[in-house]
């Protein structure tokens, strides 16, 4: 069954420009056929068609039911957006599918891109949203500098995930070390340069546990995609 995204589609009965467009005249479908609409914040309608207007295409509701996330916690990624677009493109279309709750672009001292056009990725969160078959759009703050995350209370384990090569390994700690079930989790990921010496040193001032995502040097997107589905395995073998 195809599927639609509109966040106040129970008060106004009508699918906005974008997917009305898409539902008559690219998917061809009329009067009577039936649809599912997503709010984004959590709840999934089923919806008959009753005007198929290609610019608002007009519904009845004919059932609805809350579709929480899967996961049993919230998870944010805080991450400094790296400097070729299409790579934080492809991280937010991923994390979103995987499952993530909200997702932080970061500024910090070594950052490539201090400035960050969210509407093309909010565009791709509300089609990673769909395609996934979920009900929540997770929320994408602007770019925000690293200080005011670190001030953020968060009640659950808040890790960052850098470069140190003169910590020796047995002092290493993973997300698995940290890991609490249930529990809400906040991971800094840092940019292509890395957070500077006195990111890292103000970030365990501020409660975060220092951490490595293993013995690879990894891209920025990579190591964002990792530290997501790193948590959703742990949750879930913690469910089993």
């Amino acid at each position: 069954m195809h599927r639609f995204y509109c966040p106040n589609i129970a008060d106004t009965l009508t699918l906005g420009e974008e997917d009305s467009k898409h539902c008559v005249k690219v998917l061809r479908m009329g009067e009577g056929d039936i649809i599912e609409v997503v709010d984004g914040k959590g709840t999934l309608y089923s919806c008959r068609i009753t005007m198929a207007h290609p610019k608002r295409c007009a519904i009845e509701v004919q059932d609805k039911c809350n579709q929480p996330p899967h996961w049993g916690n919230s998870i944010t990624l805080a991450i400094a957006p790296t400097k070729n677009m299409d790579r934080m493109e492809w991280l937010v279309e991923k994390c979103v599918e995987m499952g993530v709750d909200r997702i932080i672009p970061l500024r910090c001292h070594n950052s490539e891109r201090t400035v960050l056009k969210t509407e093309r990725l909010r565009k791709i969160m509300v089609s990673a949203m769909k395609q996934s078959l979920k009900a929540t759009l997770p929320r994408l703050d602007e770019t925000t500098p690293l200080d005011q995350v670190l001030a953020e209370p968060v009640d659950g384990i808040r890790c960052i995930a850098y470069c140190d090569e003169m910590l020796p390994r047995e002092e290493r700690r993973t997300l698995a070390d940290v890991y609490q079930p249930g529990k809400d989790a906040l991971v800094l990921i840092g940019p292509e340069g890395d957070f500077s010496p006195e990111e890292v040193k103000a970030a365990i001032a501020a409660g975060f546990v220092p951490m490595t995502l293993g013995e690879s040097r990894l891209r920025t997107e990579t190591a964002g995609l990792m530290a997501v589905a790193a948590l959703h395995v742990l949750d879930m073998r913690n469910k089993h």
